[in-house]
């Protein structure tokens, strides 16, 4: 229960909170909540990227204390989105947070593509097989809170249940056009066992509801750059207050690309969160380029 006092200030997975009562946790054991602690870190996404709709002031919470945002994506079966993951990058990035990239289903394809598209970042990154023991996982996620998000299907309960197997989450199928069920249907903060001779804290993990996008309205146009470091030198040539999109003639993105100092999706990508951000465009479309099976959001 929460106390009156506290009003409606709301209580999040990821919390650290103070508790008067009966804290035994024993069946029928009644405790409350009396206190939340000034958070050191809050991840938030919102079901549109314009602030101006009521889909964009809907601000979500999406867990509170986290370390590290563990973007969950598929090789295949349903196919990565790197416009999804740049999304969370932003939020990420936004949130103080650190990014991991987990690919999964690394026996279906391989992971050049993906990886291959953030090489400027140097994003971290974990590769999952059925048939992998997940040690590589374990340590990166070791002493941490690691909020797991991504798309429906691409094996995230299925991660979890590997990771926790007293968890009992909940695995679906992905249908024929390649989109995933989804099966978690709220944020659950899961304790990570420890290994057999490990020593020190294995962390916590949290499992999040699979999501179909990541709004963006409650990130300023101007700190989406940062979700795209290998982009930011290349505005330093930028004329003041400069917008960033195609139609700026003295926008330096342009140029730095061709020079071959990033990557023309990249700046594709920050320039389609432009444009959403201003009205032009739903962040729930699968938007592609041309000839780039990776573009969708």
């Amino acid at each position: 229960m929460r106390a009156r006092e506290l009003g409606r200030k709301s209580v999040v997975v990821g919390d650290r909170v103070s508790l008067v009562g009966d804290v035994s946790g024993t069946d029928g054991a009644l405790a409350r909540i009396v206190r939340i602690t000034e958070r050191r870190s809050v991840l938030r996404r919102t079901a549109d990227d314009d602030e101006n709709t009521a889909e964009g002031r809907l601000e979500r919470v999406v867990v509170a204390n986290a370390d590290q945002l563990v973007i969950v994506s598929a090789l295949a079966d349903p196919p990565p989105r790197t416009g999804f993951i740049d999304r969370c990058l932003v939020a990420a990035y936004d949130a103080g947070i650190e990014p991991l990239l987990c690919l999964t289903k690394a026996d279906l394809a391989g992971p050049e593509q993906v990886v291959g598209y953030y090489t400027e970042l140097e994003l971290p990154y974990v590769l999952v097989r059925p048939d992998s023991d997940l040690d590589a996982l374990r340590a990166l996620l070791a002493g941490r809170v690691s909020v797991l998000v991504g798309h429906s299907g691409v094996g995230k309960s299925t991660l979890v249940n590997r990771l926790v197997p007293d968890a009992l989450r909940a695995v679906g199928v992905v249908s024929a056009i390649g989109r995933g069920r989804h099966t978690s249907t709220s944020a659950v903060a899961l304790r990570l066992p420890r290994t057999p001779g490990g020593d020190g804290d294995p962390g916590w993990i949290v499992d999040t509801p699979g999501i179909r996008s990541f709004g963006l309205a409650h990130v300023s146009a101007e700190s989406l750059l940062h979700g795209f470091p290998d982009l930011v030198e290349g505005t330093v040539e930028c004329p003041p207050n400069c917008p960033h999109t195609p139609d700026e003639a003295d926008c330096a993105l342009d140029a730095w690309v061709t020079a071959g100092k990033a990557d023309q999706r990249r700046l594709a990508s920050y320039r389609r969160l432009l444009a959403s951000r201003a009205g032009e465009g739903d962040p729930r479309e699968v938007e592609r380029n041309p000839g780039d099976p990776l573009a969708g959001s």
